[in-house]
């Protein structure tokens, strides 16, 4: 049982903390132009912010599993195979990006705009009000964005293990679901709730210490 978990238990930790570190770059970036560019915005661009909304909701839309047999294409391109640990860290990056994009922009949008105020009374520029002022505001909140995307990750890898994705999910399919090891079935799950009770508890310590 050892012998078939434990590496299951790496390939998901693997994808799921390599793939939301490059989501939570890409949505990091988007949000910042989302908060820019809309309305009111530091730097309006109503166009702009209207395709990069439409492109977020079209990505969230898509189910993952239909997401990543839609991607086969695009991930052998770029990791030289469709199936696989490494080759579904790229659903799953693209899959989450537009998630926690959203997350971010809404945790920026809770800052007061009392603060901002004051910041260009003192003569900040765009990129010192959004980078010293908004993401030091919005710290608490964006490291609850991360946490729950990495949660919503180790659920989407589970999911990648039924196309060949690797990981717990793999293990659960071969041997939990095809040849009817229940025992095999439940320890997966189990080691699935430990690994997000990690997670958790990590994501709650640091959003107090930034809390405070």
């Amino acid at each position: 049982m050892i012998d078939i978990l434990l590496p299951a238990i790496w390939e998901t930790i693997y994808m799921s903390i390599v793939s939301t570190s490059i989501a939570v770059i890409i949505g990091f970036f988007t949000a910042i132009v989302l908060i820019l560019t809309q309305k009111d915005g530091l730097m309006e661009n109503i166009q702009l912010y209207r395709v990069l909304d439409v492109v977020i909701n079209t990505l969230r839309s898509f189910p993952f599993i239909i997401l990543m047999i839609v991607l086969f294409p695009v991930t052998k391109m770029i990791v030289g195979k469709s199936i696989g640990t490494t080759a579904a860290i790229v659903p799953l990056t693209i899959g989450a990006a537009p998630f926690i994009a959203r997350l971010i922009e809404s945790a920026l949008k809770e800052v007061d705009q009392g603060v901002i105020e004051a910041a260009k009374s003192f003569g900040a520029g765009n990129f010192q009000i959004i980078f010293r002022i908004m993401l030091v505001e919005a710290l608490p909140g964006i490291i609850s964005a991360i946490t729950l995307t990495l949660i919503t990750v180790v659920g989407f890898s589970a999911m990648a293990g039924a196309v060949g994705g690797g990981g717990l999910g793999d293990v659960a399919i071969k041997y939990g679901y095809y040849r009817f090891q229940t025992d095999v079935m439940m320890y997966t799950v189990l080691v699935l709730i430990i690994i997000v009770q990690i997670f958790q508890s990590l994501g709650d310590y640091l959003y107090k210490i930034t809390k405070k």
